[in-house]
């Protein structure tokens, strides 16, 4: 007899863990304390989700050991953190919806997480990566990039009611991430002199432009509309498996590729809409002052 002819077993097992938690909970409990938030109902729960928050606790951990394989020159495993922690980001707020689990603290904890993953530790590879010998350009130029990833994240919090989901305004920080960390994925994987003047100077220029695309107004698709539970056409699915093999012969380059890409989206939409006319939204013109005397005249 096995225990799902017993539900009950179940049932008191769960209880007994659940007993066992709060046990060892309590005395930590009693100097921090609980969180408490107002939901819809203007009813304040106690607690946190924990599905969610133990996704965006493992992305935060990958940007911070990020911070710590490039202060020990292990800069193959910095990138790849970074990486990391794009995935774990990605899946932790689709998750949180997918099961219902949204909540104002889930949000906040995420935005702290983003900030270290993709603003903090992004800057301080490419700085012990390139820039150590740079002097007060060097830091000068991590620093513009932690601070436009701050700017960033702010505005797209104090946005996110008003905003079109679609589209993001400016370059997201995990696609500027990914951008400075597959640069140093880039030159690890190649044995790149990453000293050298013009090396120096890519990587500091790259930081500054990354920080302007990310405070910038141009456009980005967000790809949060995608549905992943709808019907696709079959070429879709072998696109993606071309796409997945592209990824799998080399890296460095077919990641870097991609989000460079993507960078170039959005100042290449900005020029589409505001540069390059279209004439279906274009009204009749008014005729010149010219023309007007001349049909009155005709008259």
């Amino acid at each position: 007899m096995n225990a799902q002819d017993h539900p009950s077993t179940q049932s008191d097992s769960s209880d007994e863990l659940e007993r066992a938690a709060e046990t060892l909970e309590r005395p930590l409990a009693s100097v921090i304390g609980d969180y408490q938030e107002v939901g819809t109902d203007s009813k304040p729960t106690r607690g946190v989700f924990l599905l969610p928050n133990m996704i965006t606790t493992g992305a935060l951990f990958a940007g911070f050991y990020a911070v710590v394989a490039g202060m020990q020159q292990d800069f193959y495993a910095g990138s790849v953190a970074i990486f990391v922690a794009m995935v774990l980001d990605g899946l932790d707020g689709r998750i949180a919806r997918l099961t219902n689990t949204t909540s104002a603290f889930g949000a906040e904890y995420d935005s702290m997480s983003d900030m270290v993953s993709f603003g903090v530790a992004p800057a301080l590879l490419v700085f012990n990566w390139s820039l150590v010998t740079a002097g007060k350009a060097g830091w000068v130029a991590a620093f513009i990039y932690t601070a436009c990833a701050a700017l960033r994240l702010a505005r797209f919090n104090t946005q996110l009611a008003s905003s079109d989901g679609r589209l993001f305004t400016g370059l997201a920080s995990p696609a500027a991430a990914a951008l400075a960390a597959g640069s140093v994925w880039l030159g690890q994987h190649y044995g790149l002199a990453a000293d050298e003047p013009l090396s120096m100077l890519l990587h500091g220029a790259m930081l500054v432009l990354l920080g302007f695309l990310m405070i910038s107004n141009f456009p980005y698709q967000s790809f949060k509309k995608i549905n992943l539970f709808a019907r696709v056409p079959f070429v879709r699915v072998l696109l993606f498996l071309l796409v997945l093999g592209l990824v799998a012969l080399n890296p460095p380059v077919a990641l870097w590729t991609l989000f460079f890409a993507y960078a170039l989206s959005g100042p290449v939409q900005h020029l589409r809409r505001k540069v390059v006319v279209d004439p279906s939204t274009v009204n009749d013109a008014e005729p010149h002052p010219d023309e007007k005397q001349t049909e009155q005249t005709l008259q």
